[in-house]
């Protein structure tokens, strides 16, 4: 796993030329990578969402395409249609921009429901289906997609369905007052995105994501795995607890999250780190906890210490 390590190793400092402080975002935005599930990031305008995007595409040497979801934009506008040709009488297919390796979709949320669910076939399948004919996606294929808080005005909440196709969901926050002054030295003359150089081919990524799946997931880890996304349907402020979806995402995710860290198996603590990223935003709590402002990664972290670890153990991580 040396070598899997220094690659994903690369990647993230290679990232963190143009993101400053959020390391372990910029990892947890490479798990979802490794485990081919796309990401979601929430957060207000103008915290370095969009360029996270472009960085990694950068990183990867993969195509990239920007979609900017607004409330007008419809679903061929990100599929595809096709267009009847007078010369040849027929129809041909023109690919819309979802024919990408990495796709960002900005500021989704602005975008009516069934704009945001023209999303869901190529997310799950990786393929897009217009009229009556199936397109396959490239490989690697990643969404990235960006949303605004919901108490901001003029966005749409994200259907359940598709919410629950986000591998992680990452929060990237306000720099610190030192970053934000290295970030204003970083950009004195030019966008340091403009310096960003490949350091990963698409078939080195393609490799990686077969060897994290080999990442060992001992018995009791994966009982830990499932009494944590277990405790979330029971918790009594959630009406709706995270789904087996879930908890594959997190099974996969700390098998990507131990490779990065050089391990060949994974333990409790990965899960740990894991959990309020690809959980939270899979839960739907009861109006009186909205109410109170309750904040679902709170929730998951009081699932944390409700469900005991002490069974597990590294030796029994290893075997």
């Amino acid at each position: 796993m040396t070598d899997l390590s220094q690659r994903a190793k690369a990647v993230v400092d290679n990232v963190e030329r143009v993101i400053f402080g959020k390391h372990h975002e910029v990892e947890l935005a490479l798990v979802a990578l490794l485990c081919r599930g796309h990401i979601l990031v929430e957060d207000v305008p103008g915290t370095g969402k969009t360029v996270l995007s472009k960085a990694l595409a950068r990183s990867l040497g993969c195509t990239f395409r920007r979609i900017q979801f607004t409330p007008d934009l419809l679903p061929s506008d990100v599929t595809g249609v096709s267009i009847y040709n007078q010369r040849t009488q027929e129809f041909q297919f023109r690919a819309g921009p979802v024919m990408s390796q990495i796709v960002l979709a900005d500021e989704i949320n602005r975008a009516t429901p069934k704009t945001q669910s023209a999303l869901l076939e190529a997310m799950d399948e990786q393929q897009v289906t217009v009229d009556g004919t199936t397109y396959p996606l490239p490989d690697p294929f990643l969404v990235l997609a960006t949303q605004n808080p919901i108490e901001y005005e003029g966005t749409f909440p994200l259907p359940e369905a598709q919410l629950d196709r986000f591998f992680l969901r990452l929060q990237l926050g306000y720099p610190k007052e030192r970053e934000e002054v290295a970030i204003l030295d970083a950009q004195r003359v030019q966008h340091p995105l403009e310096t960003i150089s490949q350091v990963l081919s698409a078939d080195e990524l393609l490799d990686a994501q077969l060897r994290v799946k080999d990442i060992h997931l001992a018995e009791p880890v994966k009982t830990y795995v499932v009494s944590v996304v277990t405790a979330t349907r029971s918790h009594p402020d959630v009406y709706l607890g995270a789904s087996p979806r879930g908890s594959l995402a997190l099974a996969r995710a700390a098998q990507a999250y131990a490779a990065i860290n050089g391990r060949d198996y994974v333990v409790p603590d990965d899960v740990k780190a894991l959990a309020g990223p690809a959980l939270a935003h899979r839960l739907i709590l009861q109006p009186q906890a909205r109410l109170k402002d309750l904040a679902a990664t709170t929730v998951v972290a009081e699932v944390l210490a409700s469900v005991p670890v002490e069974h597990v153990t590294t030796a029994a991580a290893r075997t």
